[in-house]
């Protein structure tokens, strides 16, 4: 049986399950998702154990899954090799919206959705962990590699150039 804070902590979560929604699906099925996971929530709401916000995020990030697994599906892969360079901007320049969209975009789904949540949603380590079912280790991990690859992205530099000299192999 729902009850009226349910029903106010569901309504609560709607702004941060929008943005997540639109960052991971585009804003063109955004707000199908998020119907999505607030009408499982709303059948399965005496189920649910632990706070209203990361149970939330999990149906999403499920659906989401299931979405991208559907036959079908025609997903585009982005090749590091065909990535396109940053737009050059003066020294200091704010970063546009639309540029880091574009870039989390090219992140690797794992990695974007960590740090959707940590950075956009402001979500500790371990409500990431559980959200997505994987340790909290890996949620660093993710976290850790996917703003490397944003500044590389943003620098316009390609992958794996961490301005550090490469190796060469002697013989």
């Amino acid at each position: 049986m729902t009850t009226q804070e349910d029903s106010r902590q569901l309504q609560a979560c709607l702004p941060g399950l929008r943005r997540y929604a639109r960052a991971l699906a585009g804003a063109l099925h955004a707000d199908d998702l998020v119907q999505d996971t607030v009408e499982r929530a709303w059948r399965k709401l005496d189920q649910r154990s632990g706070e209203m916000r990361p149970w939330l995020f999990s149906i999403m990030h499920n659906l989401h899954v299931d979405q991208l697994r559907r036959p079908g599906l025609a997903l585009q892969e982005l090749d590091d090799d065909a990535l396109l360079p940053a737009p050059e901007r003066a020294p200091g320049q704010s970063i546009a919206i639309g540029e880091m969209d574009a870039a989390l975009a090219r992140l690797p789904l794992g990695q974007r959705e960590v740090i959707l949540l940590v950075a956009l949603e402001q979500m500790p380590y371990e409500q990431v962990a559980a959200t997505l079912a994987i340790p909290v280790g890996t949620v660093m991990s993710r976290l850790s590699r996917g703003r490397d690859r944003l500044r590389e992205l943003l620098d316009g530099r390609p992958a794996g150039s961490h301005g550090a000299p490469t190796l060469k192999v002697v013989k």
